[in-house]
């Protein structure tokens, strides 16, 4: 092949982005709006390029770590149960070492009306309240009972999961939010942050 053959070639190659965000609470992991719902939108957070699309979910309740690329083969490879995703979750309710181990082992949940066996998963409970931004709301007055935060990390991630784990182990979730995506963290990071990297798994 000539060097102009080569060269033309190299130019045709599309260069990717990728950026690591702290999704606020509130805002849809989505740049799209959806009909008749007037919700906040991954593309306030920033001026991102052509078709940057996030990879996986948060909902709009959660807040954290999420992924943007313009490669949808990375969004497939971080998706997949190879790579772990850590969350803290504050539960309503000071969670038992019973409850903890039912988490670790699996818990039955609700999916799309199908009963559905969680994964084995590592969980632990924080010592104290996580260093992380505040989202200006109060989740509520302590004089309402106690209130404990765990680490849970898994590799699967289906619609709502760990809310509904913890439901189902009898600590409703009332704070969620995605600490870590394989080495990847939001370690420094303020809620709407968002920061390019070279590569989705630097």
């Amino acid at each position: 092949m000539s060097d102009d053959a080569t060269q033309a070639n190299s130019s045709n190659i599309e260069e990717h982005h990728h950026f690591k965000i702290f999704k606020p609470y509130g805002f849809l992991s989505q740049f799209v709006p959806e009909t008749r719902k007037r919700k906040k939108l991954l593309a306030e957070l920033a001026d991102f390029p052509k078709g940057t699309m996030a990879i996986g979910r948060l909902d709009h309740d959660s807040e954290g770590l999420l992924l943007l690329t313009t490669d949808g083969m990375v969004s497939h490879q971080v998706r997949s149960k190879k790579v772990e995703k850590e969350y803290y979750v504050q539960l309503d309710g000071d969670i038992t070492d019973d409850a903890i181990t039912q988490l670790q082992n699996g818990v039955e949940i609700g999916i799309k009306g199908d009963k559905y066996l969680t994964l084995p998963c590592r969980v632990f409970k924080l010592a104290s309240e996580p260093n992380l931004p505040t989202n200006g709301r109060k989740v509520r007055d302590l004089r309402h009972g106690p209130m404990s935060w765990i680490s849970i990390t898994i590799s699967e991630g289906k619609n709502r999961q760990i809310r509904k784990m913890t439901a189902a182990a009898g600590f409703p979730t009332l704070r969620l939010v995605r600490v870590r995506i394989g080495n990847i963290d939001i370690n420094g990071m303020q809620a709407g942050d968002v920061l390019p990297l070279s590569s989705p798994f630097d």
